[in-house]
């Protein structure tokens, strides 16, 4: 973030060991192939590609994907021909946007989560900007909340 009297930005932020890309750290159980089978299955059960990265990482101390892999997990999913149409951080806030819209539907006075559903959707609309901009998403894909509650109920 930038400083507040200044025109340059802080250098603060989190930083990750460094690992050569392909590096095996020691203290890791699994190898590159059991990564990718133990990433498959996760996946089989139905978990969000954040929750397969937390649980390499508590259960099995695979520290972070792309260090070891180098590639990042939603491409080794992608690869395997189970990653999603819809990048995981866009499907997240649309999830929220569409629990946010259904809890407005039984409480319409609620006007804090009226904002609240006008901020997730404006994040939306931004991040698939970004995203049709980037090709991650076709150039005719637009963030329709009534398709969007569609979409999470058949992924659910």
């Amino acid at each position: 973030m930038a400083r507040m009297h200044s025109k340059k930005h802080g250098k603060s932020k989190s930083r990750k060991p460094s690992l050569e890309p392909g590096a095996m750290p020691e203290n890791m159980a699994l190898g590159k192939d059991q990564i990718v089978d133990t990433v498959l299955a996760y996946s089989k059960q139905g978990l969000s590609p954040a929750m397969i990265g937390e649980k390499l990482k508590r259960e099995h101390g695979v520290p972070y994907v792309k260090q070891v892999m180098g590639k990042r997990l939603s491409v080794i999913l992608k690869e395997n021909g189970q990653g999603s149409d819809i990048p995981s951080d866009l499907m997240d806030l649309m999830k929220k946007a569409v629990k946010i819209n259904e809890h407005l539907v039984k409480n319409k006075q609620d006007m804090h989560n009226r904002n609240n559903l006008r901020r997730a959707e404006s994040k939306i609309w931004r991040l698939s900007k970004y995203y049709i901009r980037s090709g991650a998403l076709p150039t005719t894909w637009r963030y329709d909340p009534q398709q969007a509650a569609l979409l999470i109920k058949g992924k659910v």
